[in-house]
């Protein structure tokens, strides 16, 4: 209850409202005594469909882009807090036109940055991904260029700003849009070969709840800058599709086609440099933003040796789950569980998680 409490009686703006994780945040709030929330998205069918769905008066829809910083500018007047979600998240997408990539991910941030500063908003999480982390692709180049510049933005706040800025960083949320989970159950379903890029990639494995969680967290714990992140347990690509294969009870034949652009073969959530500041939340890790100035002796001549004796933390060396822990943490994803169990869908988010 803490968390809701911390919303009750605000106005809220979700970007990218009408994407997964919109929805998730959407639907946690909704018993809660909010005030307003506005859903900001460029996509008018899915909001036409929310809007059917829900029914909710104190739910407003506002179609816009984060390109167009009037468009935000509309929509942020008395709103207490935003949860940026808007962006361009799929990898190969973002290699053939990496330019849209930096348009929305980078440039769209900062306008919400600036608009939320300008109207006094209290608090703005943008949400970031371990892509983000050594990025090899334009999707975590342009999030790891979010990231610094939500840190920029914080460091310079002017001493009369009310506004807080801070992060999260997450791995694979299962079943989300771009997640592989989908195509698997897709292709297990309708009986054909199961397309793997690499069996041996690993990837850290959350659930949209725990996605959540972890922006509530932020949302209560979080200063100027901080970038919060999930300990999360992960899996081989190989574990996951076996562990769906037993789910279903099925015996598709599975065919290595190779890794995608920009595809790596693990994925980090927190570098080395970072954990040598980095505070252990227990289930989190904070990792507060660097505000030194730019005094170069702190660069070239204090530095801090006991970087070279720690590790990054990542999807190889974290907890591995086995195939029977990976079947338990699929059947926490709504429609497998009506697949499997029979059970009935209810909620509005867990009806599309997979669309």
């Amino acid at each position: 209850m803490e968390d809701y409490k911390f919303f009750e009686g605000s106005t809220i703006l979700i970007t990218g409202g009408t994407g997964s994780f919109g929805k998730a945040v959407l639907e946690r709030l909704l018993d809660f005594p909010f005030r307003e929330i506005r859903v900001f998205s460029r996509d008018e069918k899915k909001q036409d469909d929310m809007r059917n769905m829900l029914r909710n008066k104190k739910v407003k829809f506002y179609i816009g882009d984060v390109r167009d910083k009037r468009s935000l500018d509309s929509v942020m007047p008395g709103i207490d807090y935003v949860f940026h979600a808007a962006a361009l998240k799929q990898v190969p997408s973002c290699e053939f036109f990496p330019i849209q990539a930096v348009q929305t991910n980078i440039l769209g941030a900062d306008n919400v940055l600036e608009s939320a500063i300008e109207h006094r908003i209290k608090k703005v999480i943008i949400l970031s991904t371990d892509k983000a982390v050594y990025p090899i692709n334009a999707m975590g180049l342009s999030k790891a260029l979010m990231e610094k510049v939500m840190i920029a933005r914080s460091r310079n706040l002017v001493n009369n700003s009310v506004t807080t800025m801070c992060g999260t960083r997450y791995g694979n949320v299962m079943a989300s849009r771009g997640s592989v989970i989908p195509l698997f159950v897709k292709q297990i379903k309708e009986g054909k070969t199961i397309t793997v890029t690499d069996p041996g990639m690993s990837r850290f494995m959350m659930t949209l709840k725990e996605a959540v969680d972890l922006v509530f967290f932020a949302f209560r714990k979080g200063s100027n800058g901080d970038i919060f992140v999930q300990k999360a347990p992960a899996a081989k690509i190989s574990t996951l599709i076996n562990a769906l294969l037993e789910l279903y009870n099925a015996k598709n034949k599975i065919v290595t086609i190779g890794a995608r652009h920009g595809e790596k073969m693990y994925e980090v959530l927190v570098t080395r440099e970072d954990m040598a500041k980095a505070k252990d939340l227990g289930n989190y890790y904070c990792i507060p933003a660097d505000n030194r100035d730019l005094n170069y002796d702190l660069y070239f001549t204090l530095g801090k040796p006991s970087v070279s004796n720690l590790e990054d933390y990542h999807s190889d060396n974290t907890k591995q789950l086995n195939v029977e822990e990976m079947k338990k943490l699929l059947l926490e994803i709504p429609l497998i569980r009506h697949d499997i169990l029979g059970e009935k869908i209810e909620n509005y988010s867990d009806l599309t998680t997979l669309y």
